[in-house]
C-alpha cells in the first residue's frame, strides 16, 4: 500500500508527471531556496529527493512572507521538460503582483534555460501540449474589482508560441468559478475524446477541494462534474487528512490513474505545524466518464493501493533522520535558505575544515540578507541538535538554533553578549508578530563551544543546552506551546543562523554538526 502523506512536511501544490518509468513531483517553495523541489519514484509509494530547479533564475530579496515561488507545473513533451512557475512579489489586497515564467531542460537535473516571462494576470500557470502540436498557457485570473478577499474569478487560456518565446493571440476566459469559488491551479488532460479541466477551489484552508470539468473542445464550454467536488475533506472535519485539494493526474504504464494532491495533518485538530503536505489517491473514470476515487466518496485516504506490478522498497523520504557533520565539499541537499542562495561569501565549508562557518547577516526578521540554513520539519515529534563556537562582543550579535515559520513566527535559542556578564545563552520568541525576549539568561564561558538542542512533540517544544559534551543536557527556559508555528502557506523549519545588527558580516559562527532525529 501507499502510505499518505507521501511527501511529509512543507511540500505543497504538487504537480506529478511520468517520464518513461520514473515519476516526478514538483512542489512549491515560496520564499525558500533553492526553489521548486522535485522528488522521484519508480513505484509511487517510495519517494526520494531528486533535485531543486530554481537556483540563479529568481531574485526573491524583499518578497513578503507567503509570496515568491507558487505552484510550479512540470510537464514533459518531445524530449523536453517544461517548468511553469509564478514569482509573487506582493499580495497586498486588493492586488496581486504575480509574474509567470517558463523554463525548459532536456534533463530534470538541468541545465535549465533562462526564464521566459509570460504574463501577470494571475497565478498557478500550467502549460498544455495539445495533440496538434500547439501549446496553451492556463492560469488563474485575478480580478481586483471583486468584493471577496480572494479574487480568483476563473481560468483563462492563451496560446504560447515556442518559436517566438511568447504568448500569441488574446486570452480566452475558459472557466468561471463554481459556487465553491476561489478557482485556481488549472491542469488539462485529454481522455476518451474529452478535455478534462482539473482545478482547485474553495481556498487552501479547510474548504479546499478538487473540481473537475470537461468539454469536447479545448476552448469549451466546460460542464462541471455533477458530483463536484471530486476530492475534499471539508465535510469531514475529524478526518486525519485535511485541506485536500490542488490535484494533478498521472497515468501508469499499466493504465492506472493516480492523483497527487495537497493536504495537512493538523495536531489537536487545529495546528498544521508541518505545513501543507503531498498525498496520493488512486482514481478511475466511471461509466459516465467522470473521475472518481477508487475508495469511493471524495475523502482522501491514508492508504491507497500500489500500482499493479510495482514493488515497494525500503527507501522513503518519510521520517528520515538527517545529519550534516560539514566534512564534505558541499552542503547536503536537504538544506534551504531564505530568499538568497547559500554561497561562499556567507556560508563556507572551506574556511575551517570540518566546520560550517556562517558569517552573520541581517536580523532574524530580515527579508533580504538573512543568513539562515534550515530543513523542513517532516515529523510531528523530533529532536534537533547542533554545536557551535561563537564569540560575540555586542548584544546585537547572535547565533544559534531556531524553529522558524516566517519572520512573524519563530523561536530562537542563541549565543549573544550581555553587558557586565559577557557571553550568554538567551531565548527570543515571536508569536504572530508579538515579540518576547524570554527572561532566562545562561552564562557561557567565553571561548568554549556550546551545544543547543530542541525537543518537539506535537504542539509542545523545549530547548536545551550544554557546554560540555560529557555533561547532561539542561533545560533552557520553560516548555512552550508551539501552535504559533503553523499557518500561512509554508511549514515549520529547523535551522542554524547568525545575525549581526551592528556590522553586517562583522562576526561569524562555526558550526560542528547539525542533527535531526524523528522521535516517537
Amino acid at each position: 500500500m501507499i502510505q499518505n502523506p507521501i511527501l511529509p512536511g512543507f511540500n505543497p501544490d504538487p504537480c506529478i508527471v511520468r517520464v518513461e518509468d520514473v515519476y516526478y513531483i514538483a512542489v512549491s517553495s515560496f520564499e525558500w531556496l533553492p526553489g521548486v523541489r522535485v522528488y522521484s519514484s519508480i513505484n509511487l509509494a517510495d519517494w526520494e529527493y531528486c533535485t531543486d530547479i530554481l537556483t540563479h533564475q529568481v531574485d526573491l530579496r524583499g518578497n513578503p512572507k507567503n509570496c515568491s515561488i507558487w505552484a510550479p507545473q512540470l510537464s514533459y513533451h518531445d524530449g523536453l521538460f517544461y517548468l511553469m512557475y509564478t514569482d509573487v512579489k506582493s499580495t497586498k489586497v486588493p492586488f496581486k503582483d504575480s509574474h509567470n515564467y517558463l523554463i525548459t531542460s532536456r534533463s530534470i537535473h538541468g541545465p535549465w534555460s533562462e526564464p521566459v516571462y509570460l504574463n501577470s494576470s494571475g497565478f498557478d500557470p500550467s502549460l498544455y501540449h495539445d495533440d496538434d502540436g500547439r501549446k496553451w498557457l492556463l492560469n488563474c485570473l485575478w480580478d481586483y474589482r471583486m468584493t471577496e478577499n480572494n479574487k480568483s474569478c476563473g481560468i483563462v487560456i492563451q496560446e504560447y508560441s515556442p518559436e517566438e518565446g511568447k504568448l500569441i493571440g488574446r486570452p480566452h476566459k475558459l472557466f468561471d468559478c463554481t459556487p465553491l469559488k476561489k478557482t485556481e491551479a488549472p491542469h488539462i488532460y485529454k481522455w476518451n475524446g474529452y478535455y478534462y479541466l482539473i482545478t482547485a477551489e474553495g481556498g487552501t484552508g479547510t474548504g479546499h477541494a478538487v473540481t473537475a470539468a470537461r468539454s469536447r473542445a479545448l476552448l469549451g464550454p466546460y460542464e462541471v462534474d455533477p458530483l463536484n467536488p471530486m476530492l475534499s475533506s471539508k465535510e469531514n472535519p475529524e478526518w486525519p487528512l485535511q485541506c485536500a485539494g490542488h490535484g494533478s493526474l498521472v497515468q501508469t504504464s499499466e493504465g492506472e490513474w493516480y492523483m497527487a494532491h495537497l493536504c495537512t495533518r493538523p495536531v489537536e485538530g487545529h495546528y498544521a505545524i508541518l505545513g501543507r503536505e503531498t498525498a496520493l489517491q488512486q482514481v478511475y473514470w466511471d461509466e459516465q466518464g467522470w473521475l472518481r476515487l477508487t475508495s469511493g466518496g471524495n475523502a482522501p485516504q491514508l492508504q491507497v493501493p500500489i500500482p499493479n506490478g510495482a514493488a515497494s522498497s525500503p527507501a522513503t523520504v518519510s521520517g528520515n533522520d538527517f545529519e550534516d557533520d560539514f566534512s564534505g565539499q558541499a552542503l547536503k541537499k536537504n538544506w534551504n535558505t531564505l530568499r538568497i542562495m547559500a554561497d561562499e561569501s556567507w556560508c563556507s565549508l572551506s574556511k575551517r575544515k570540518g566546520y560550517l562557518r556562517l558569517h552573520a547577516g541581517e536580523s532574524i526578521q530580515s527579508l533580504f540578507r538573512h543568513h539562515l540554513l534550515a530543513i523542513r520539519q517532516t515529523d510531528h515529534s523530533f529532536r534537533a541538535e547542533t554545536e557551535l563556537e561563537y564569540t560575540p562582543d555586542f548584544y546585537m550579535q547572535m547565533a544559534g538554533l531556531v524553529l522558524y515559520l516566517n519572520e512573524e513566527s519563530y523561536w530562537y535559542a542563541y549565543l549573544t553578549h550581555e553587558e557586565g556578564r559577557g557571553r550568554v545563552i538567551r531565548l527570543m520568541r515571536c508569536e504572530r508578530n508579538e515579540f518576547e525576549l524570554e527572561p532566562v539568561v545562561i552564562d557561557a564561558e567565553q571561548s568554549s563551544s556550546v551545544q543547543l538542542a530542541v525537543d518537539v512533540s506535537g504542539v509542545n517544544g523545549q530547548f536545551y543546552y550544554r557546554m560540555n559534551s560529557d555533561a547532561g543536557w539542561s533545560p533552557l527556559g520553560a516548555p512552550r506551546h508551539i501552535g504559533f508555528l503553523s499557518g500561512g502557506f509554508t511549514g515549520n523549519f529547523i535551522g542554524i543562523a547568525a545575525h549581526d545588527m551592528d556590522q553586517f558580516g562583522g562576526s561569524f559562527a562555526d558550526y560542528r554538526y547539525f542533527r535531526y532525529i524523528p522521535t516517537v
